[in-house]
């Protein structure tokens, strides 16, 4: 076996568009087509990927496989989260596509991590009793045949930082009320982010507990920087544990190996910022041949005139990661 390249990226709201909905799908595919392509990925792994309808089908990912036209991805293997009546989700699916064998797909929602009870304390008029903070975005777990080598993938969508909106305390979209209502919204998103990553933690812990020496890469949106708690807790460092018993279960950065003034995912504020990881078990490092970040065209997604007319493409670049097996 050669070269395998392993690819993560937030397409960013793919969807198709209404009939003069600007930008159209087609804008959106002729800028995004080439990245996907530039990629050379043997598997990819997408976050925000949108279902459509066909009349008398199950909603599918049509606009994807569009995308994916003309590209050494056309035709491959597709596992992505589903709703119970199996079909993709609306919005915001996670998808591995891949030519390698599916050896097995599962999702997991609040299946490792019970959803914490909280009762807001800002809300108008004031909450009565506590309510679950459950997880928003399913985990999607992929174990493919490489060969005969059985890699695990595991691709994410951790909740942003956009703060969870509180009863009584918006005034419109962008406007909170009080600042103390916009901190507990931002509290209860990094609940739901937290949640997610222990749930991410706990299915690495699962895997290691049956096969020490699996192969896993964990990899998508993280929201968050590499030296955030979420990221953390689904690193497992023994600098954070204290246990050096454990560094067998470490999962490691491949973004380190990116010199830091290209390392980051998004553009935003003025400053870039890597919100999108790569990260692998340490066995994984005898295989691991090097990466790339393709962001030389990243715009700043906080502006003022940085609209989707203006900037078809995704507000994050693409990760890329290479290994021998």
């Amino acid at each position: 076996m050669g070269e395998v390249r392993i690819a993560t990226f937030n397409l960013e709201n793919f969807d198709e568009t209404k009939p003069g909905e600007l930008p159209s799908l087609d804008e959106r595919i002729a800028l995004m087509r080439p990245q996907i392509a530039r990629l050379r990925a043997d598997v990819a792994c997408f976050q925000e990927t949108h279902g459509q309808e066909r009349p008398g089908e199950k909603r599918d990912l049509h606009a994807l496989k569009k995308l994916l036209e003309g590209t050494n991805l056309d035709g491959a293997n597709i596992a992505s989260t589903r709703t119970q009546n199996d079909e993709v989700f609306d919005e915001r699916n996670l998808v591995v596509v891949s030519h390698f064998p599916v050896l097995s797909r599962e999702q997991l929602l609040n299946e490792l991590v019970e959803a914490p009870l909280y009762r807001t304390l800002t809300a108008l008029p004031p909450e009565q009793e506590p309510r679950k903070i459950g997880i928003e975005r399913p985990i999607l777990h992929v174990r493919l045949d490489i060969d005969g080598t059985v890699l695990h993938v595991i691709n994410v969508h951790l909740k942003s930082k956009i703060p969870t909106d509180i009863d009584g305390q918006k005034i419109d979209n962008f406007t909170w009320r009080a600042a103390d209502a916009w901190a507990e919204g931002v509290f209860i998103s990094s609940m739901k982010r937290m949640s997610q990553a222990l749930e991410v933690r706990r299915l690495i812990d699962q895997i290691l507990t049956d096969d020490p020496a699996a192969r896993i890469v964990v990899l998508g949106d993280f929201n968050a920087t590499p030296d955030e708690v979420p990221v953390l807790a689904i690193r497992g460092s023994v600098e954070d544990t204290g246990n050096g018993a454990l560094a067998g279960r470490v999962l490691v950065p491949i973004e380190h190996t990116i010199p830091e003034p290209a390392r980051y995912t998004l553009y935003h504020q003025g400053r870039g910022q890597m919100l999108d990881h790569i990260l692998i078990t340490r066995n994984l490092l005898a295989n691991y041949r090097g990466s790339e970040i393709h962001n030389e065209l990243l715009h700043d997604e906080s502006a003022a005139f940085a609209v989707d007319k203006k900037y078809p493409e995704s507000d994050h670049a693409p990760v890329v990661a290479t290994f021998v097996f």
